[in-house]
């Protein structure tokens, strides 16, 4: 029997090099793009063929020439100025003294976070061409087929670049789903599997929408899902991941939605894949949600069986028994080994030392060849 497939949510540490160049050109700062090129695609390579080392079988690009997860949409389309307003996580506000000692740490990260303010227009399609390219030449390289990249969906957008110009937050989510279709398309038209990073589904409601009830956010959240299958539906399914985290901070997560209560409503998205947190001590419980809620047999969870923000490695045996509950409520055939979220969803900040993140994919893959055998 095959085994079980790897994989992890995308963003991997960038080289102090290339983060100071991401900084750099996030202030707007002068910089020789020839060189930030050069730089890109020099650990584009370097970090597939550790992946490919390693033994994962679905890969990334580590998104190395993005500032963040999200916020990297302001360089390529048109239509943002200013700075936004920064909420912080309502477990941190509930633990003052801890927010507090994360701030005096360094531990948040600093980047341009603007507002919507005129009409979203594509400025540089020309940066996602490179991204492309350097990815697929170095997929080539290796003779690698398995990847997939990343991408932000329109209510992750809508999220960390809030509306100051449309008339309200459905007309900016449409202007965000029609004008991200272009990015999602091309991305799979290059044979690589898009993944859609959608922590608007789950961090948000403890953050961004932290004054809405949960009934509330709920109705949000199932917009904004209507929002993304929108700018996917002329893409396969199955070509498609959606990544779902209550955000990648050592934290309380006193707040955090469960998973029951919005996995029905993520299961509407016309996607193949999906990755969950499932690690982490404020929800390794949650396999349970899949006793209840039965997953339509073309669709694979993805659970995250290494924690994206502690230095312990996981034992392989650990990851071996997270795969075997899940085991339990998921079909073998539908189950995918993942990682909580990515090590480095800001550039040049992640509290999981570099050399550390491989070890804890490496033991990511050694622990689901032992459950492979037995499951």
């Amino acid at each position: 029997m095959d085994k079980i497939k790897t994989t992890h949510v995308g963003s991997l540490p960038r080289s102090n090099e290339l983060s100071d160049l991401l900084f750099k050109k996030d202030k707007q700062e002068k910089i020789d793009v020839n060189n930030f090129d050069e730089i890109v695609k020099r650990d584009v390579k370097k970090i597939v063929k550790k992946q490919i080392n390693l033994g994962i079988d679905f890969i990334s690009d580590g998104e190395m020439s993005k500032i963040s997860y999200a916020t990297y949409v302001k360089d390529r389309i048109d239509g943002f100025s200013g700075e936004s307003e920064r909420k912080a996580p309502q477990d941190l506000d509930d633990f003052p003294s801890f927010k507090e000692r994360i701030a005096r740490s360094g531990g948040t990260p600093t980047y341009t976070r603007p507002c919507c303010t005129h009409e979203l227009k594509i400025k540089d399609a020309l940066s996602l061409t490179k991204d492309i390219n350097n990815f697929k030449s170095a997929l080539e390289e290796n003779n690698h087929k398995q990847a997939f990249m990343n991408a932000a969906s329109p209510g992750v957008i809508s999220a960390f670049l809030p509306n100051k110009f449309y008339k309200d937050d459905d007309e900016y989510l449409d202007a965000l789903s029609n004008i991200m279709t272009a990015e999602y398309e091309e991305i799979v038209s290059n044979d690589i599997n898009l993944q859609l990073d959608c922590p608007d589904l789950a961090l948000a409601r403890h953050m961004t929408f932290k004054d809405l009830t949960e009934v509330e956010f709920l109705k949000r959240a199932e917009k904004q899902i209507e929002y993304l299958n929108h700018s996917i539906k002329k893409i396969p399914s199955s070509k498609i991941r959606i990544h779902i985290c209550w955000g990648n901070y050592e934290g309380p997560h006193s707040h955090d939605i469960s998973l029951e209560k919005i996995l029905p409503l993520i299961l509407k998205a016309n996607v193949g894949t999906y990755l969950l947190e499932s690690s982490n001590p404020r929800h390794s419980h949650e396999w349970q949600a899949f006793e209840n809620i039965k997953v339509p047999k073309d669709k694979i969870i993805a659970p995250g069986v290494i924690d994206s923000t502690t230095n312990f490695i996981e034992h392989p045996e650990v990851v071996k028994n997270r795969l075997v509950q899940f085991s339990k409520v998921i079909d073998r055939e539908q189950l995918m080994a993942g990682t909580d979220c990515g090590f480095s969803t800001f550039a040049g900040f992640g509290n999981v030392d570099e050399n550390i993140v491989y070890k804890k994919l490496e033991s990511l893959v050694i622990g689901t060849e032992l459950a492979s055998k037995i499951i």
